[in-house]
């Protein structure tokens, strides 16, 4: 946890909870004029000036989301922010608060903590939200964290997953994969550590990847580039368990089905390299892997030409008749792959089958 054997540690039990939730959390000032109260009475208070409220909260645990022996605290404080505010901005809304959760083993010392809330605050100064409350208690498994994510928009611009119809345009920002061949490098490179403590990691040349994977970001200026094209998208979700899983949801909740094009499924070319060098198939890393933190989303086939040569989106496929099924279109080729979810279920501890 820390590399420096030597440096004095300071106990939990020194503090106390009420005395480390105000230690962790004194140093994050309020930016938002909604936030009217924050970490320090018994509640918040938020003023939503009449808009409306979008409320969202992840669970984080170790063992199961994430792995302390290649993740670092700062990093882990920070993504599991960014988790959160990626649901919010799937919203089309802003994100604005943020309350945070910890149950935490005795193994982890103060010091420990300050590192992951240094995240937290990196995050909340990136994204301009304010931490606003939680809670701290003692855990026998480890770090479990649940954050809470809060976001006010303007009814007229929040987005659902249910508005997508037949021939409309599937979009996505960005490139995917990269999150899940991070991984894939993390994970290699940790168990040959196992086997042999005094090798070194091969990591270089893998940056990007393995900042998808540790510092993803969430897409919240999305909905500001979409307002400037004049385009509101008619569904929308976050690719937080892999493209195939987030099309489902799309086609469940807006009662369509979807074509996807395999050649238009937008990946970086590190992301394609290191996953020949695993024998995968890249698009399949895509479709599966998650973690990725875009959007997916919707628009009208009569905004094709607002978007159709944007650098930040893709148009992947179109809407179809719910009855058509979802399928993609295999690459070079007119054969039909049905779709299927087979991205990360924390319950299964592997692939959704």
């Amino acid at each position: 946890m820390f590399e420096d054997k030597s440096q004095e540690l300071t106990p939990i039990s020194k503090l106390g909870e009420f005395g480390l939730i105000k230690h962790l959390t004194e140093h994050f000032p309020l930016s938002n004029e909604s936030s009217e109260l924050g970490v320090g009475d018994d509640a918040a208070i938020i003023n939503p000036e009449n808009k409306k409220i979008v409320i969202t909260t992840d669970v984080l645990a170790e063992g199961v989301h994430f792995n302390l022996g290649y993740v670092p605290l700062k990093h882990l404080g920070y993504k599991a922010v960014v988790v959160n505010l990626s649901d919010v901005a799937a919203m089309n809304a802003t994100p604005t608060q943020i309350l945070v959760s910890l149950a935490v083993s005795n193994r982890f010392p103060v010091e420990a903590l300050e590192e992951l809330y240094a995240g937290i605050q990196a995050a909340c100064g990136r994204y301009k939200v304010d931490l606003i409350g939680g809670d701290t208690t003692s855990s026998n498994a480890g770090l479990v964290m649940s954050i809470t994510a809060i976001g006010l928009e303007n009814e007229e611009n929040i987005v659902k997953r249910s508005g997508a119809k037949p021939n409309d345009l599937l979009v996505v920002s960005g490139d995917l994969g990269g999150a899940y061949m991070g991984l894939q490098i993390l994970e290699r490179e940790h168990a040959v550590f196992l086997a042999d403590p005094n090798m070194q990691p091969e990591m270089e040349g893998y940056d990007y990847i393995l900042e998808r994977q540790l510092k993803p970001e969430a897409r919240t200026d999305v909905k500001g580039i979409l307002e400037q094209l004049d385009i509101k998208p008619t569904s929308m979700i976050d690719i937080s368990d892999g493209l195939a899983s987030e099309i489902l949801h799309l086609s469940d909740q807006s009662k369509v089905g979807f074509r996807l094009y395999e050649e238009k499924v937008p990946m970086d070319n590190l992301t394609i390299a290191t996953a020949d060098d695993f024998n995968l198939n890249p698009v399949m890393a895509a479709l599966s892997g998650g973690e990725d933190y875009e959007l997916l989303f919707t628009i009208s086939p009569n905004d094709f030409d607002k978007i159709k040569n944007h650098p930040d989106f893709t148009i992947i496929g179109h809407a179809v008749e719910k009855e058509e099924g979802n399928f993609m279109v295999a690459r070079g080729s007119n054969q039909l792959v049905a779709l299927t979810a087979q991205g990360w279920d924390a319950f299964l501890g592997n692939q959704q089958e």
